[in-house]
């Protein structure tokens, strides 16, 4: 061997053999079956950094209802270190498109914050040269992967920096609204983090909507609530979506099966998602849907009746001022309305989530994902800057589907 192959060679041993020896984890395995993570998943979540969105009982509903209705291929990337003990856990499914297969987080659009779950001080040894070589060590594990993608991704996580997020290509086209509770007070939250002028707004809507008759927020707590509940809250949300001209991602009929199983599956101890609604004379008109994991209590979506008279009222708003009041008693010390853009989020919180996206090649075929995935993403981002260029895409993606349906 020449010299110059020889010393490089050696470089680039010593070089493996250092990464090898500074890296805090042992082993990583593969698997499949999500039904015998229960104990271990639930033990990990415990202690780990997770968000709402990657709990055990969050994730399982999802697998078994639209995970199955759309067969979906879902590998559990487990890390343990040297004495076995769990230190990372990566829900993924593996996704393929347009000639590309790659892994990203289970969840998809329904999932608003996506990450793995991490033991913090696992989290905070790993580095983005140690991030990579455990990612790319998972992506090899599962095998047949160009890429792992994963997007919006908070940037930290209970005070603990993500380390897929140190991969970072850019911003995510949007971020994630919250607001601290005070505990015991969500009145003295409001004021905190709204406006006077919004105050007052909301409370001439609540003025208003008393007129209408007697109220109440309802939580589902039984299987007929939850059906009711369900019931409108999909019919709002259809109906929402066809005025909007947009395709409706809760019309999936597995949808409603998630919902109802995530709600009130009695394998859990607590339910992960909870099923709100503010009735007016035994009618719903306004629900909403959030995800609770520890002290977090996160929005999956909300929606109103639109056909009734008190829509001037924002009933979705006087929902969520109520929602507040009653996380604040139960203790609950974080509350995000979930990702994206919209007036109410901005009038009623005071922080945000930083999101950002990670792309990771695996293969040169991944080099050419990941660059077509990054441009697509930062196009999604400025188009959500501009208010004139998001209402054009909205335009635009209501005529390609009126065009579909005409084709039919």
């Amino acid at each position: 061997m020449p010299a110059i192959a020889a010393s490089t060679s050696a470089n680039s041993d010593a070089a493996t053999a250092a990464r090898t020896a500074r890296r805090p984890w042992a082993s990583i395995a593969i698997e499949t079956d999500i039904a015998a993570l229960a104990d271990t998943w639930r033990a990990f979540e415990a202690t780990a950094l997770v968000t709402p969105y990657q709990s055990y009982d969050w994730i399982r509903p999802f697998v078994e209802t639209i995970g199955a209705a759309q067969g979906m291929a879902l590998r559990y990337a487990l890390v343990r270190d040297a004495g076995s003990e769990l230190c990372a856990l990566l829900p993924l499914t593996i996704t393929g498109r347009s000639g590309f297969r790659f892994a990203e987080f289970i969840g998809g659009k329904h999932a608003n914050y996506h990450m793995g779950l991490y033991a913090p001080g696992f989290a905070a040894q790993l580095d983005t040269a140690l991030t990579t070589q455990m990612l790319t060590e998972i992506g090899n594990a599962i095998g047949g992967l160009d890429a792992l993608a994963f997007v919006n991704q908070p940037i930290t996580w209970q005070g603990v920096g993500n380390p897929a997020a140190q991969l970072a290509a850019g911003p995510s086209p949007s971020r994630a609204y919250k607001l601290a509770l005070i505990a015991g007070d969500g009145d003295a939250t409001l004021r905190r983090s709204m406006s006077s002028h919004a105050r007052k707004k909301l409370k001439n809507k609540h003025s208003r909507f008393k007129d209408f008759g007697p109220s109440v927020l309802t939580r589902a707590t039984t299987s007929g609530e939850a059906a009711r509940i369900i019931d409108a809250f999909l019919e709002q949300k259809a109906e929402r979506f066809r005025v909007m001209g947009v395709p409706d991602p809760f019309a999936e009929p597995a949808m409603r099966a998630f919902l109802e199983q995530a709600a009130m599956d009695r394998r859990s101890e607590r339910p992960v998602i909870e099923l709100y609604a503010l009735d007016l004379e035994g009618r719903p008109v306004a629900t909403y849907v959030g995800a609770t994991q520890g002290e977090r209590f996160s929005g999956m979506a909300t929606s109103f009746d639109m056909a009734s008279e008190t829509v001037k009222t924002s009933p979705g708003e006087l929902l969520l001022a109520e929602l507040i009041r009653l996380k604040a008693r139960e203790g609950v010390a974080v509350f995000d309305l979930g990702v994206g853009e919209a007036r109410y989020k901005t009038t009623f919180c005071d922080d945000h989530d930083d999101l950002v996206d990670s792309f990771l090649p695996l293969t040169f075929k991944g080099r050419l994902f990941a660059r077509i995935a990054r441009t697509k993403r930062e196009l999604k981002r400025l188009i959500k800057r501009s208010p004139a260029a998001l209402k054009l895409a909205h335009r635009a993606s209501g005529w390609l589907r009126r065009k579909r349906t005409e084709g039919e």
